[in-house]
């Protein structure tokens, strides 16, 4: 699809930004030194095309709102993963500084139009220190396991660490697991961007599965695992039009969605979902799987790195996306809505 001139000039900037972003992130970390509740804006956002507001259908997804949010705290922002409870209004996020921002989506008629109970606090370590403060800042996937148990993936120092977030809140403090040796060998900010539980009678279930960003295997393709106590069992998932991964969610009743992005100075931003099958997954398995949803700057995208499922009181399937603004005056953060509707 043809980019206007200022699409290439965003593209491009944007490009710079996630390039200098190692470099951003080591002079000023912002996050949440306290528990504090905060007031999140949101403006609509009409049309996912600006240039046709009468579609709404992408691929396999139905377009339902969208905002764009900002807020006066100065944490806010760099949101990294999020996770949807079953209402489809309460969160869960995080940021990739280290705070976890929780609140309530409210609706009109089925739209999205604003935050309510918004709250940010840092994600605290096992000493009740925040993770920021030992440099384990960048916090990047979130999963929630059938015991109630949440999961953060952390890039750089290549960790996960669990919360018992039901029982304490934001105030739970995190305990790493065991996790493989080979973690170590992953590629710099290119590592835990998905992590996902499946639940109780899918294929999997209990186990936590994780797809890397972009640390790759000698065939180029996204080194992958299913840690499960003990048992760890090695997989890849295929990469493919230069797309990284930036996040995954369980898809009743067998399937996970992949949400990717691409960003390259010829061919631009660019974010994708596709769906994999859980009984795909075996132990040296390479897996692939169907593009449901494609979108360039051309259309309202940012820095997508969050992706949260649940289902409406009509049964149907909603995907909620999150973007990361790296904190960064020419990037937003992003709140979309679709219907899965073209299974």
């Amino acid at each position: 699809m043809r980019l206007t001139r200022r699409r290439w000039l965003a593209a491009g900037a944007l490009f710079a930004v996630l390039a200098l972003g190692s470099f951003a992130l080591a002079q000023a970390i912002r996050y949440s030194h306290e528990p504090t509740k905060i007031t999140v804006e949101a403006a609509p956002i009409a049309a996912f095309d600006p240039r046709d507001e009468s579609k709404i259908r992408f691929g396999q997804l139905e377009f339902r709102g969208g905002l764009v949010l900002t807020s006066k705290y100065p944490a806010f922002g760099g949101i990294s993963a999020l996770y949807m409870e079953s209402d489809g209004a309460h969160f869960l996020s995080l940021t990739d500084n280290g705070s976890w921002l929780r609140g309530r989506i409210t609706y009109n008629n089925g739209r999205p139009t604003g935050i309510a109970d918004a709250e940010m606090a840092p994600i605290l370590g096992p000493d009740g220190k925040p993770l920021a403060v030992r440099h384990w800042f960048d916090t990047e996937s979130l999963a929630e396991s059938a015991d109630g148990m949440f999961y953060v993936g952390i890039e750089r120092v290549e960790k996960i660490v669990r919360f018992d977030y039901r029982r304490y809140g934001l105030l739970a403090r995190g305990e790493p697991i065991a996790v493989p040796d080979d973690f170590k060998t992953f590629k710099f900010n290119k590592s835990l961007e998905c992590l996902t539980v499946p639940p109780k009678g899918a294929p999997l279930a209990g186990a936590l599965i994780a797809v890397t960003e972009r640390s790759l295997d000698a065939a180029g393709n996204h080194r992958s695992y299913v840690l499960d106590g003990k048992r760890v069992e090695r997989f890849a998932v295929k990469r493919s039009d230069e797309f990284d991964v930036s996040d995954c969610a369980f898809l009743p009743p067998a399937n996970i969605l992949l949400l990717e992005r691409r960003y390259s100075p010829l061919r631009g931003v660019a974010i994708r979902i596709r769906k994999l099958g859980l009984a795909d997954i075996k132990d040296g398995a390479l897996i692939d799987g169907p593009e449901l949803f494609f979108a360039d700057l051309g259309y309202q995208i940012d820095n997508m790195e969050g992706l949260g499922v649940h289902k409406n009181a009509q049964g149907e399937t909603i995907l909620t996306l999150v973007s990361d603004d790296n904190f960064s005056a020419i990037q937003r953060n992003l709140l979309l809505q679709f219907a899965l509707v073209g299974e």
